[in-house]
C-alpha cells in the first residue's frame, strides 16, 4: 500500500515512517532540503509541499493518509495554532479526498477534551472542548470535529494518545531536563495527580490497526493502559537519562496562579520570548488525567505493545 505521511521529521510522524515502510511504501511531506534529506534517511520518499498549500496531486496514488503534522508549541499567536490545526486539517481532508484516498487516519490528543477540568476515566463521549480557553485544546478539538465530521468518500478516523514518552521523544523530555538544568523545574502538588501515558510503540501499534480496522468517523483513545502519579512516571522517564528531578514542589494554586499572571504579562506587553508558564501548561500539570481506551481494545483490536515498566526498561538499556 501506498501511504502518505506529515509532520515525519517529527516524533510522531517519523516514528510512523520507521515502522510502517516495513510493509508499505511510504511518501512524506517535505518543505525543504533538509527535511527531503531526514525523509530519505527514513527510507521514504520525500514530497515538496507544505500544510495549506498542497495539491490533490501530490496525493495521486496514496492509498492512505496519516495526518501527525501540528503546532503543538504552548505558546503562540492563535492565528498560527488556528492555520496549521485547524485550516492545515482541513486542507489535507479535502486534497486527500479529491485523490481518491480510501482513510485518513488523525493523530489527535486527549487537549481535544480538555478545558481546565480533572478527566477521569474519560472515553470518547466527552464531548469536544470546541470553546476551550486554551489554543491547543481548542484548535484540535475544531481539527478532530473537522476529521470525524467529514463529507467525502474517504474515510476518516482519529487516533487520541495521551502524553506522547518513548524513544525520539522531542518533546516531553529534552523540555524537563532542559527546565531542570535551568533550575526552573518543580513539580506541582508533589506530583500526586494522576495521569495515563502513551508510549510511542503503542500509539505506531495503533495506527497501523487504523489502517484497516475501526469505524468510519469514529475517534480512539489508546494509552499505555492504567495511570500512575505523575511524579512516579517522570521521575523515572528522566532518570533513563540519568537526570534526577528532586522533590521541589509548589502547591496546585500557586501553579494556576503563576500560569495566569505570567500568561497575562506576556499578552500585555506583546514579549516574544517563550514564558516560563501558560495557562494550558499550569492547568494541565494540576489536574487528573485518566484515560479509558476501551473502545480502541474493542474496534481496533488494540492491546499496548509495552508496558510503562517496559518502556523505561527499553530506554535505560
Amino acid at each position: 500500500m501506498k501511504i502518505f505521511i506529515t509532520g515525519a521529521s517529527g516524533f510522531v510522524g517519523g516514528a510512523a515512517v520507521k515502522k510502517l515502510i516495513k510493509h508499505h511504501e511510504i511518501f512524506a511531506m517535505s518543505r525543504s532540503q533538509a527535511s527531503d534529506e531526514v525523509i530519505k534517511a527514513l527510507g521514504a520518499t520525500p514530497v515538496r509541499c507544505a500544510l495549506n498549500d498542497i495539491k490533490a496531486s501530490d496525493l495521486d496514488g496514496m492509498d492512505y493518509v496519516i495526518h501527525c503534522a501540528a503546532f503543538v508549541e504552548q505558546w503562540g499567536p492563535y492565528q498560527t495554532f488556528y492555520d496549521i490545526n485547524v485550516k492545515g486539517t482541513q486542507d489535507m481532508l479535502a486534497k486527500a479526498n479529491a485523490a481518491g484516498v480510501k482513510r485518513f487516519i488523525h493523530i489527535g490528543t486527549e487537549a481535544s477534551i480538555f478545558y481546565g477540568q480533572d478527566m477521569r476515566d474519560v472515553d470518547e463521549t466527552e464531548p469536544l472542548a470546541i470553546n476551550s480557553p486554551f489554543p491547543y485544546s481548542r484548535t484540535k478539538a475544531l481539527a478532530e470535529k473537522a476529521v470525524v465530521e467529514f463529507e467525502g468518500q474517504m474515510e476518516t478516523i482519529s487516533i487520541r494518545p495521551r502524553m506522547i514518552w518513548g524513544e525520539g521523544d522531542q518533546t516531553i523530555l529534552p523540555i524537563v531536563i532542559k527546565m531542570h538544568n535551568e533550575g526552573k523545574f518543580m513539580w506541582v502538588n508533589h506530583g500526586k495527580n494522576l495521569t495515563s501515558t502513551t508510549n510511542i510503540k503503542n500509539l505506531i501499534h495503533a495506527v497501523e490497526l487504523a489502517l484497516t480496522k475501526g469505524k468510519n468517523r469514529n475517534a480512539y483513545f489508546v494509552t499505555d493502559g492504567g495511570a500512575v502519579p505523575f511524579k512516579q512516571f517522570l521521575s523515572a522517564y528522566a532518570l533513563t537519562q540519568n537526570v534526577d528531578l528532586g522533590d521541589k514542589s509548589i502547591p496546585t494554586w500557586v501553579m494556576l496562579a503563576l500560569g495566569a499572571v505570567v500568561e497575562t504579562i506576556w499578552k500585555t506587553f506583546k514579549l516574544k520570548s517563550e514564558p516560563l508558564m501558560t495557562r494550558f501548561t499550569a492547568n494541565i500539570m494540576c489536574r487528573d488525567s485518566i484515560i479509558n481506551d476501551a473502545k480502541a481494545h474493542r474496534e481496533l483490536g488494540y492491546k499496548p505493545l509495552v508496558t510503562l515498566a517496559q518502556g523505561l526498561v527499553e530506554l535505560t538499556a
